[in-house]
């Protein structure tokens, strides 16, 4: 397996594609790139995380940077403290939902959003360039240790004009919380208790140890799910590894599915505001179109950006955006930091529930009902660009073509989007429709169609 190298940083197994030269590369890169200022540190965890930190930081140090170290921590964390101490960079040391044997690199700009696709351009140039000048014994930099950031980030979520704790509390929900031993271990069952919830924590000692595979879909999430019914909790909460995305167990442990965390939490929002006040959301172009109906029922509009949280965040601060995110159950309230945070969303999405005179499988029915498949192409010898060409002429009387992020098709009721993966020779397939039965048909008709290429 070679290291990924993306807009989402860097990511390898370790020992194998992520070995120590590989991290003080990159880390000696990022230094550089910062102009060897100060650079916030923060992991997620992994039982790999600790040497991986050690790595990073002496390098860091080694080229002249100032650490300031937060330790296992969520993702958002890290980017929050970059942007409020105004540090000249940030590194989040994760790999996301993959597997334990994985970990990587997350790169922040000064602002505290990851480095943008220029940003990480001018980054890999100098990354692949080498040849770093470290400092000399009496012009190296320092560590510091600031692990109090943690409450720094709970409480801007805690002061939210729309988050009242002593209403949730008179609710009295129980909430039962699955961290999967990540860097949200400690943090999200905090927020839980002081909002008011009654906690049940699953698999939140932070250790690393992954209970289950990290990805939070369905399939990974029926220990969740059977605690959420045996225990009689009114909602189930999962978290990923580096708590940058909340996915909901309805009361019946039945998954809400991940599209509906932005979609519920985009609702709660927008009913808060005037009707009269104008306002925006933006989100990636493979998340439900539930968002935008639920914008048009409350005047609002919405913006769309290809894949990557970066790109939904760059768009939101151009346009000053309300709140957006990525159907992946990643939510960016711009009001504590713009970048998705499943410490926000946690405090959203409990405050709408408590608010709600019903349950949470109630709640999702309020919301416009759709179905998203996904699927895979081998493309082989074929190349994808000329793939997805061809298409474009196949189908521009047929649907709304986008052609920003690989080619997204919008039909009246449903849309299918085809993007070319940076790893691996194949085409992904995502369509969404009102029916399952519909969505998984569009899959197998544009599998079908990618095939017919020559």
């Amino acid at each position: 397996m070679s290291l990924m190298v993306s807009i989402s940083g860097i990511r390898g197994i370790v020992g194998d594609s992520l070995t120590p030269d590989v991290v003080v590369k990159y880390a000696a890169a990022y230094a550089e790139y910062c102009n060897r200022g100060t650079i916030i540190l923060g992991r997620d965890g992994r039982v790999t995380g600790k040497s991986v930190a050690h790595l990073v930081s002496s390098t860091l140090i080694e080229m002249g940077c100032n650490v300031k170290a937060i330790g296992v921590c969520p993702t958002p964390t890290v980017a929050l403290a970059v942007e409020k101490l105004k540090a000249a960079g940030g590194i989040s040391i994760t790999a996301s939902h993959n597997p334990n044997e994985w970990n990587g690199l997350k790169f922040f700009a000064p602002s505290g959003m990851f480095l943008d696709s220029d940003e990480n351009k001018r980054f890999w140039e100098i990354a692949q360039r080498g040849s770093f000048a470290f400092r000399a014994w009496d012009k190296q930099g320092t560590h510091a240790a600031i692990p109090e950031f943690l409450e720094k980030h709970l409480a801007l979520t805690l002061k939210l004009p729309w988050v009242k704790p002593a209403l949730i509390r008179k609710r009295k929900l129980k909430v039962v919380v699955d961290c999967v031993n990540g860097s949200g271990g400690v943090i999200v069952p905090k927020l839980l208790r002081k909002l008011g919830c009654n906690v049940i924590e699953l698999n939140c000692d932070a250790s690393g140890i992954f209970a289950h595979t990290p990805e939070p879909i369905p399939e990974n999430l029926t220990q969740l799910s059977k605690k959420v019914k045996s225990s009689l909790a009114d909602l189930g909460i999962a978290i990923d590894p580096d708590a940058d995305r909340i996915v909901l167990i309805d009361e019946r442990g039945i998954p809400v599915g991940e599209e509906y965390s932005i979609a519920s939490t985009v609702k709660f929002v927008l009913s808060k505001l005037p009707r009269t006040k104008s306002k925006s959301v933006v989100v990636n172009l493979s998340t439900t179109r539930a968002v935008d109906e639920i914008a048009r029922q409350y005047g609002a509009s919405v913006f769309r950006t290809a894949v990557g949280e970066i790109n939904v965040a760059k768009k939101m601060r151009e346009i000053g955006a309300i709140i957006g995110g990525e159907g992946s159950g990643g939510i960016i309230l711009p009001k504590v930091h713009l970048g998705r945070d499943a410490i926000v969303g946690t405090a959203l999405v409990v405050q709408q529930l408590a608010e709600f005179d019903g349950s949470m499988s109630q709640l999702k029915a309020t919301l416009p009902h759709f179905e998203i498949v996904k699927g895979k192409v081998q493309v082989g010898n074929l190349n994808a660009n000329s793939v997805l060409l061809r298409l474009q002429k196949n189908f521009q009387t047929k649907g709304v073509l986008n052609y920003e992020d690989g080619l997204k098709i919008d039909f009246p009721n449903s849309w299918v989007h085809l993007r070319k993966s940076n790893t691996e020779p194949i085409l992904r397939i995502i369509a969404e429709a009102p029916t399952k039965e519909e969505a998984s048909a569009l899959v197998k008709q544009f599998a079908i169609e990618i095939q017919k290429v020559e």
